[in-house]
Formats: structure tokens, sequence, C-alpha cells
């Protein structure tokens, strides 16, 4: 069990980083915009699927660059047939990880927090 379940975590790492590269160096879709980074990728036990978590930031719209990767699967999908030797391809689901931009807003709350909270210190 423990010898398929690394052997499924470098399935994962593998796609994740080709994927990653496909999108910023072959993809050429007008809709996906700003700085995608691959987060996680899971694949299933018969490795027919793999849910893609991508984050998007600064983009032009979020929710049209999350459609443009949907799109451009198939594509991605044969790019990634090209550079990963597997029997089948996993079909590619993309899902949004919005964990990088909720950590950002967790650490812009705490340093507002912070900043009311030192002043009062210097008054004692």
């Amino acid at each position: 069990m423990q010898k398929n379940n690394n052997r499924f975590n470098r399935v994962e790492e593998e796609i994740k980083k080709e994927i990653s590269s496909i999108i910023s160096n072959k993809l050429k879709n007008p809709d996906v915009t700003g700085l995608i980074s691959v987060t996680k990728v899971k694949v299933t036990t018969d490795l027919k699927f793999a849910k893609v978590y991508v984050s998007i930031l600064n983009a032009k719209n979020t929710k049209g660059t999350l459609r443009g990767l949907k799109q451009a699967s198939g594509y991605i999908r044969a790019e990634l047939a090209k550079t990963i030797n597997l029997r089948n391809t996993p079909e590619i689901i993309f899902e949004l990880d919005d964990s990088m931009e909720y950590g950002a807003k967790i650490d812009s709350i705490l340093k507002d927090i912070i900043k009311d909270i030192k002043p009062e210190e210097g008054e004692d």
C-alpha cells in the first residue's frame, strides 16, 4: 500500500510541475490572465481524473481566467500526454484554490490589528 501511495505522490507532483510549465509557456489563451500557480494535484486511484487546484493572482477577471483554463483543459491534457509517460493521461478538472488569497487577507487584518495596538503601548 505504501509503495503504491508513493507512486501516486510522484505522479501528482510530476503532473503539477508539467501543467505549471504548460500554462506559463505554451498556453496562449487571452482569457487566461494574471499569475497562475498550480498549488496541488489530486489524481483518482484509476488515474482517469486529475483535480488541479490553481491559485490566480493579479487577474483582470478570476472567474474568466478559470473558465479559460477549463476550456483549454483538452489542449493541456494533450500537451501533458506528450511529456508524461502514463498509459492513460488523466482528464483535467480545474478548481480554484483561494487559500493564498485568504492568507493574504488574514495577514492584512493582523497587520491592521498590530498597527492599532502599537500606539497604545507608547501612551503608558
